[in-house]
């Protein structure tokens, strides 16, 4: 069964909310945060890239960066900008983004339970990056941005959401990306706690890294608190639970730097010799199996030759594309370190992918179709590992309206 706990949250008022909500830390680079936040002291961004408040350059790993994120963490909740309820509650979240809409369950979830994979997981996570968040939660006690998780639908939480989405929200604003948010205080934990005892299984969607930080820093809490009993709230983690059906998973492209010493006609002879290439091609494949790369200012379509594999993972697209082409072909080994690959998410638009090639910046790129929910669930339950970059979802939860302290 899922285990879901209230918390106390600490939040800002509501009247500051807009101000205060920020994009998540791992979506934007220093400079991106710095313009976001620029002529906004009361913006997240403050806290959770609190490089962007030191000279340009700083490394964002050294010591300092975490102490300007303590500074400047407890100077908004000595401002009042931050403020604690007074009693632990559970709350929903949603976003409206365009005609897509999601309602999720914010709760602590268990830490024992992702370390027992009830929580399942479908991706690696980056040492460093995990170092970066660990101490960040311990640095601040707090857990200032939630875990994305999903679990099959359940009509019963189905019904609550729906007559607690009847009452008064405390937050509802649009933020400048036309994205809405709204969040809703539950009038009555102990149903939505009881409801997801019949969930027998969580999966992580989005925040790997959040979550294994979380686990990484209970574990350092546990060893330092000779009275540790299992109810810290260093036990529990920060989360939002959307049911799978309400999902929206973008395509994560690709864009290859250099041709691998290949010219723009051997590399696509090269690309012919295990696809089939259609030339003057859409920019967005139709349906799955099917690739559409821009190279020298043109599109082309991809399939690929014979049957596609028998394995769920190597059967995915993204693992096709580096199975036969990123890897034998531009000597692409590992996707997670080599400098020569990078990734644009599907919010950004085919434009984007062409810009990076016209502009030289890129050689090559690729449009995927988007991984699907179900190939998500299925790998995650097979205790499988989807290859990195598989997933973009759509819209993406704003850091700080809900914080759980540690």
């Amino acid at each position: 069964m899922a285990v879901i706990r209230p918390f106390r949250a600490l939040r800002p008022p509501t009247d500051k909310a807009e101000a205060v909500a920020s994009v998540p830390y791992d979506v934007v680079n220093t400079e991106e945060a710095r313009a976001l936040a620029a002529g906004n002291p009361l913006s997240f961004l403050h806290v959770s890239r609190p490089e962007i408040d030191l000279p340009e350059g700083t490394n964002i790993y050294a010591d300092e960066v975490y102490q300007k994120a303590a500074e400047n963490f407890r100077r908004m909740i000595d401002e009042g900008t931050l403020e604690e309820e007074s009693a632990p509650s559970i709350y929903l979240y949603r976003l409206i983004m365009g005609e897509h809409e999601q309602i999720g369950v914010v709760a602590c979830c268990s830490v024992d339970e992702y370390d027992r994979d009830i929580i399942r997981k479908h991706e690696r996570t980056r040492r460093d990056k995990e170092d970066d968040r660990t101490r960040h939660i311990l640095t601040l006690r707090a857990q200032t941005g939630p875990v994305f998780l999903t679990y099959r639908p359940s009509r019963n939480v189905d019904t609550m959401v729906m007559e607690t989405t009847m009452a008064d929200a405390i937050f509802n604003f649009t933020a400048p990306d036309g994205v809405e948010h709204t969040i809703w205080r539950v009038p009555d934990a102990v149903r939505f706690v009881q409801a997801f005892r019949d969930v027998p299984f969580l999966y992580i969607a989005d925040g790997h890294h959040r979550a294994a930080s979380a686990s990484r820093a209970r574990a350092e809490l546990k060893a330092q608190n000779p009275a540790h009993d299992g109810d810290e709230e260093y036990n529990f983690f920060l989360a939002v639970l959307f049911p799978s059906d309400q999902l929206q998973i973008l395509p994560y492209n690709r864009i290859v730097k250099d041709l691998n010493d290949l010219s723009e006609e051997d590399f696509l002879a090269r690309v012919k010799e295990r696809f089939n290439v259609t030339e003057k091609a859409k920019a967005r494949p139709a349906s799955p199996g099917n690739w559409s790369m821009y190279l020298k200012g043109r599109w082309y379509g991809l399939t690929l030759q014979g049957a596609p594999p028998d394995d769920p993972i190597a059967a995915l697209d993204v693992s096709v594309l580096q199975d036969n082409l990123l890897d034998p072909i531009l000597g692409i080994k590992d996707i997670r370190t080599d400098k020569r690959i990078d990734f644009v998410g599907g919010i950004r638009g085919t434009e984007e992918l062409e810009k990076l090639v016209n502009d030289g910046r890129a050689a090559v790129a690729f449009s995927l179709y988007p991984t699907t929910v179900d190939d998500l669930l299925r790998v995650s339950d097979a205790g499988g590992i989807m290859p990195p970059k598989s997933t973009w979802f759509e819209p993406k939860l704003r850091d700080a309206l809900l914080i759980h302290t540690i």
